[in-house]
């Protein structure tokens, strides 16, 4: 590894913030338009097809939540380590965490083949559910590899500066996504027609195109990672305990909140399978629209990790003051712009009358939660970054979990309705964002007594 030190720490913060920031944020962008095209595509099979994907959703998002947890882990130590220049502890972490993504390929591969048609059945009696849900869950969870590799090459690339070739490997795989969708599941030109095996097979196969240019990227163009077989097969204990110390509030988080869309689910399919599409709906759209503060989450991450390993806590502060004010402006017209477009949105998902009717009341209550929802995401990622993953996991938990699924099931019992249970998500990010913003000025606090000392 290069002795010089990384732009993290020399190149000013604005220009910094923005040359990590942009790339993610476009990478995610159409990561996040693939999902809401591949929800498209699937919801011209049926109306039942478009519920079996979401019905899928929380499933997925516990496999995303393991990987983007460990990609956290590393995100938040290697640039930290590489500013203390221990570089055989950098390539310790990298190699590490290669060997624990191999372990969840094998434990989701077995979940595929065991686990996907009781949980079907678990939650409704529909054939066409039933069959078209196991159909894309099996194939998306056996074939895993490029999900889970996919997001850790990306983080490593991200956690040293080279966000431009992340956004690369990853816009990649989503850009196959998008074009093979249609193909496999129509049977376009000289492609079969597969239905929904088809949009799950298109998922897998851009997972594992992003996966391979990521690595390449990594082996060929990344100076501040070393890449080893022997080392991924040795994997130290102390590196691993570093990656999850960070990573695994980050998995609890997207786990939990793979179990609120559950818990909500059950609670919208005692009303109609039409509420279920509809909530799926808004989750695909949801995702869209925090796309801008995930990609600034991923910019800034790093940033805080490097600047607070060499103590330069101005270039910290002044990354969160850029990054929450851009969010904040962004998610602000967003609200602005998709308050007026609730029936555009829904006509894109060939909504039925009764789902356009639900939907109609749902974006418009939902939306109002963009602006504190973004707000969470940057305080509790920059929480993450600087040491106190405490807070990070309290908020994230209430947030989560714990805020929308209390609010779902208070206002089912006492409304018996289902146009005031959207209600329910405004209400719990603005509760969360409140907590993080008290939990944010107190970790404040310890950093700036940590910088007298």
């Amino acid at each position: 590894m290069t002795q010089r030190e990384n732009k993290l720490g020399t190149m000013p913060v604005g220009r910094l913030l923005m040359t990590m920031a942009i790339p993610m944020m476009i990478s995610f962008f159409i990561q996040a338009l693939y999902n809401i095209v591949d929800s498209m595509f699937v919801a011209r099979i049926s109306e039942n097809s478009l519920t079996a994907v979401s019905l899928a959703f929380p499933m997925q998002s516990i496999m995303g939540a393991i990987g983007v947890g460990t990609g956290v882990g590393l995100s938040a130590s290697l640039p930290k380590t590489i500013a203390q220049k221990k570089y055989d502890h950098a390539e310790a972490l990298t190699n590490t965490g290669i060997f624990l993504c191999l372990c969840y390929i094998v434990f989701f591969a077995v979940l595929g083949i065991t686990f996907t048609g009781p949980f079907y059945r678990f939650q409704t009696d529909v054939p066409e559910i039933i069959e078209a849900g196991t159909t894309y869950l099996s194939i998306v969870w056996i074939v895993c590899a490029g999900a889970f590799f996919g997001t850790y090459f990306e983080k490593m690339l991200t956690s040293t500066g080279n966000a431009t070739m992340a956004m690369i490997s990853q816009a990649s795989g989503a850009v196959f996504n998008i074009i093979f969708d249609p193909l496999l599941i129509f049977g376009i030109g000289p492609f079969p027609k597969m239905g929904i095996a088809g949009a799950a097979i298109a998922t897998v196969l851009g997972q594992i195109l992003a996966a391979g240019i990521a690595l390449w990227f990594n082996h060929n163009r990344n100076e501040w990672v070393s890449l080893s077989l022997q080392k991924i097969f040795h994997p130290s204990g102390k590196a691993a305990k570093e990656i999850y110390t960070v990573g695994i509030p980050s998995m609890i988080t997207m786990g939990l909140t793979s179990m609120s869309s559950f818990f909500v689910n059950q609670i919208f399919l005692q009303y109609s399978t039409t509420a279920t599409a509809v909530y799926g709906v808004w989750m695909k759209l949801q995702n869209f629209c925090y796309m801008p503060s995930f990609g600034m989450n991923n910019g800034m991450v790093p940033i805080l990790s490097y600047n607070r390993g060499t103590k330069r806590y101005d270039r910290v502060w002044k990354t969160i003051r850029y990054g929450l004010s851009i969010i904040l402006s962004l998610m602000l017209v967003l609200t602005v712009i998709l308050e007026f477009s609730p029936a555009w949105i829904l006509k894109m998902f060939s909504a039925s009358d009764s789902m356009m009717a639900i939907g109609m009341t749902a974006l418009r209550f939902a939306l109002i939660s963009l602006v504190f929802g973004g707000t969470c995401i940057i305080l509790t990622s920059s929480m993450q970054a600087l040491g106190h993953p405490q807070y990070t996991l309290i908020v994230n938990v209430l947030r989560g979990f714990i805020l929308p699924v209390s609010f779902f099931f208070l206002l089912s019992i006492a409304f018996h309705g289902l146009s005031n249970l959207w209600i329910a998500i405004p209400a719990a990010d603005i509760a969360a964002c409140i907590i993080s913003v008290y939990l944010f000025f107190r970790m404040k606090k310890d950093l700036e007594k940590e910088q007298l000392n």
